[in-house]
């Protein structure tokens, strides 16, 4: 599964715009968001020609039921009816979408898709949006127009013609509506295929199966209002400032009420310092920042695991000479397992959690006093705990630090996992799941009339795997960029060029349109932003965040082309030509989302009544059992876990390595090389490293390096003349920027918990370029 020799030595993707100037790097020292983010904004949507719908948007965006949900990130939207509950991303992300400028079909006639191949990924998105469907025509090697119908009937044709449905995979990125996601499962379980991976494939299946086996439900059990009633926030692996800038408002009306707040992450990020909030009027005129944290501890990458298990430790050697340090009858009428943890706690010495943390043991016992003191606490986490061989074990220990206080099934307490995209939460909730539940399967069929297969499908990992043997043929994405998101990408780019047919739902050109299969097809969407004008009217979509709360989005723009299709028709009309027997009434469903809904609400648990509770103000909550301690388990209680602290130490000479985003970036969308927050200007291709650990190799600031990458099966990945930065992270770390750094990552270096890739934890050496 590992490249070929020949396919490793291929050039990495270039990423992002051609610098303009000499790289700069200064560290950042002010507060995150303020004018800092306001100024760049401002820039943004001038160099966009978006000062006009810019603001407009901005007066939309994550409105109760009357505009259109912010297509960045999933943080859940304001409780008090802020009226401009937004942020600097997700302004970027709506003004990227809302572009003046066009793909047309003069584009592609004019430029091959060879010539397309070796443009940067900023230069392909920044063309525009995608203006009618296109089909590549091998004998030109140029994308030409084709009618919808035409399209269709490819798609249909080649599936049809397949010896097994399971040689097709689905693939969903985090932006897909509910509505559109339950439609792509039916079509696909209709078809005969569980092949449904997914972006949390890549990011949070960790945290699902964590939280699934620990508390019998995939996902957080905690809410915006227990977020303002907290004691005690442990942020874990997160950039706020980047990943979720909204919860800046929390973390910082948190520190106003008293809240202790602690980061735990490799780097000290702006967000975990101190902020101004641009819709806090008298603190933007005054430049009066607030804390956003009141302690920082930084980890060595893979670390997180051992902290806890040291806070753990120390709550339970307290509990013998102070017994209110446990929650005793929560444990005894809740849980499961807690001798055994106990004992586990008690066998793990105070060096080996020092060594594998990173952290000090004075250190831990200040956060284990943070705990111990908060009546209620809460612990977020996001992609730095699950990318991560033991990324399971790590929200497990998560949960048994949690019930250890009885943090669990009350106001202002519980687990919170972060997702970083729009609805990846919601596509999991509505069917795109590989391994699908018994009980879902079964209201499925009894909803829709169809009979879903019950074998397990193929995840991202085993969808690239099936492509390059050739046992995958026609590979389906809806939204994202696959090409660049994923894994190992020469190997996967190998992978889908081996397809016979690649099908790309998007709304602007990525590396996905020119990585494609023989046969390859653009099919151009409607963005969230717009209106979608059905038979009966223009439509809503609803979406899920982070915390279960499903509400409705309604576009405000006129389409970028009246060419564009919503994804919901689009799903029908790909279903109706691939099942011309079926008796699901696709052209019906799209007349109306209403009607979809309505058999969304008698084949999806929680989602009873789902057309009257989605027209609610904020919408409706999604029923947590364990949230009433219901725990769905073998045991029908909350299990402690009792797993060994992994060893995350390099090996010697090596560093661990982990890939993130820079801020002025939204997943593989780049807007430009700078990283404001982390002090980079016109730079991506560069390394973060611990003083120490340059001086050691001969390295000084801004000096090229090649960085090799060593996988489990002993073959390795280059990345040569990136450039150095001094920057304050635990020795044996470095980081750096995906997608760029995704080159390094072996397919084959997958989880065995969760078979998420394993990012966050790259074995590499990085020596002087050419040495």
């Amino acid at each position: 599964m590992s490249a070929s020799p020949e396919e490793q030595e291929r050039p990495a993707p270039r990423v992002g715009p051609e610098p303009d100037a000499e790289p700069e790097f200064q560290p950042y020292h002010h507060p995150a968001a303020g004018w800092g983010a306001a100024k760049s904004v401002t820039r943004f949507m001038a160099r966009e020609g978006a000062l006009v719908d810019g603001p407009r948007a901005i007066m939309k965006m994550n409105h109760e039921n009357t505009g259109f949900d912010c297509p960045g990130c999933a943080w859940p939207d304001d409780t008090k009816g802020l009226h401009l509950d937004i942020c600097e991303n997700g302004i970027k992300h709506v003004t990227w979408e809302m572009t003046r400028k066009r793909v047309d079909r003069e584009f592609f006639a004019a430029h091959s898709v060879t010539e397309l191949s070796g443009w940067s990924d900023y230069d392909l998105e920044n063309q525009g949006r995608l203006t009618e469907p296109m089909v590549y025509d091998p004998d030109t090697d140029h994308y030409t127009p084709v009618s919808w119908k035409d399209a269709f009937e490819l798609v249909g044709r080649t599936l049809r013609e397949l010896d097994s449905p399971h040689q097709a995979s689905f693939y969903t990125s985090g932006r897909l509506g509910n509505e559109a996601t339950f439609l792509y499962q039916l079509m696909a379980r209709e078809l005969g295929t569980n092949n449904l991976p997914d972006c949390s494939n890549m990011c949070h299946e960790a945290s699902g199966r964590a939280l699934q086996a620990a508390l019998g439900t995939g996902k957080g059990t905690v809410d915006l209002k227990d977020w303002e009633a907290t004691d005690a926030l442990f942020i874990m692996g997160v950039n706020v400032a980047s990943n979720a800038p909204r919860m800046l408002t929390a973390l910082s009306e948190a520190y106003h009420r008293g809240a202790k707040i602690v980061h735990i992450n490799p780097l000290v990020e702006a967000g975990a310092t101190r902020a101004i909030i641009p819709h806090d009027f008298k603190d933007m005129a005054t430049f009066h920042s607030t804390r956003t944290s009141t302690l920082n501890l930084q980890p060595r990458i893979g670390g997180d695991m051992a902290l806890v298990r040291g806070m753990a430790k120390a709550i339970l050697e307290q509990s013998d000479s102070d017994p209110k340090a446990l929650d005793r009858e929560f444990i005894e009428r809740h849980t499961a397992g807690f001798e055994e943890y106990r004992a586990r706690c008690e066998a793990t010495p105070w060096d080996e959690i020092e060594k594998q943390s990173g952290i000090s043991r004075a250190d831990i016992l200040e956060a284990a006093r943070v705990y111990r003191e908060a009546d209620r606490s809460i612990v977020s986490w996001c992609l730095g705990l699950t990318q991560h061989e033991h990324g399971v074990d790590t929200v497990r220990e998560i949960v048994n630090l949690l019930l250890l206080r009885g943090n669990l099934g009350r106001e202002g307490a519980g687990p919170s996992p972060v997702r970083g995209h729009s609805n990846v939460q919601g596509n999991r909730t509505c069917g795109i799941d590989h391994r699908p539940a018994e009980e879902f399967l079964d209201r499925l069929a009894k909803t829709c009339g169809i009979e879903p297969p019950r074998e397990h499908g193929l995840d991202t990992i085993g969808t690239i795997q099936a492509m390059h043997r050739g046992d995958v043929k026609v590979f389906v994405g809806m939204g994202g960029n696959f090409a660049l998101a994923a894994p190992d990408t020469p190997y996967t780019y190998e992978a889908l060029r081996r397809c016979d047919l690649t099908v790309q739902v998007s709304t602007k050109l990525n590396r996905s349109h020119v990585v494609h299969g023989r046969r390859a097809l653009i099919l151009p969407c409607l963005g969230r932003t717009e209106k979608d004008d059905q038979r009966n009217g223009v439509q809503s979509t609803s979406v899920e965040d982070s915390m279960s709360m499903v509400h409705l989005s309604v576009g405000m723009k006129r389409p970028a082309s009246s060419h564009l299709l919503s994804e919901p028709a689009i799903v029908a009309g790909m279903a109706r030509a691939a099942l011309p027997g079926s008796e699901t009434p696709w052209e019906w469903y799209i007349e109306d989302y209403d009607r979809i809904r309505d058999t969304m609400a008698q084949a999806l648990d929680g989602f009873e009544d789902f057309n009257r509770r989605v027209r609610l103000p904020l919408g409706f909550r999604i029923k947590q059992p364990a949230r009433e301690l219901v725990f769905l388990t073998p045991s029908g209680r909350a299990e402690f876990s009792t797993a060994e602290l992994p060893d995350v130490l390099p090996e010697p000479g090596m560093l661990a390595l982990g890939t993130m985003r820079s801020h002025d970036q939204w997943n593989t969308t780049i807007y430009s090389d700078n990283d404001r927050y982390r002090g980079i200007k016109n730079l991506r291709t560069l390394v973060f490293m611990n003083q120490d650990d340059m001086r050691e190799r001969g390295i000084s600031k801004f000096d090229p390096v090649d960085i090799t990458s060593t996988a489990k099966d002993g073959s390795r990945r280059h990345l040569d003349g990136y450039l150095a930065i001094p920057y304050d992270i635990p020795r044996g770390c470095a980081a750096g920027y995906m997608p760029e750094m995704n080159v390094l990552c072996a397919l084959g270096d997958y989880s065995t918990q969760s078979d998420q890739p394993i990012m966050k934890h790259v074995k590499v050496t990085i020596t002087p370029a050419g040495g």
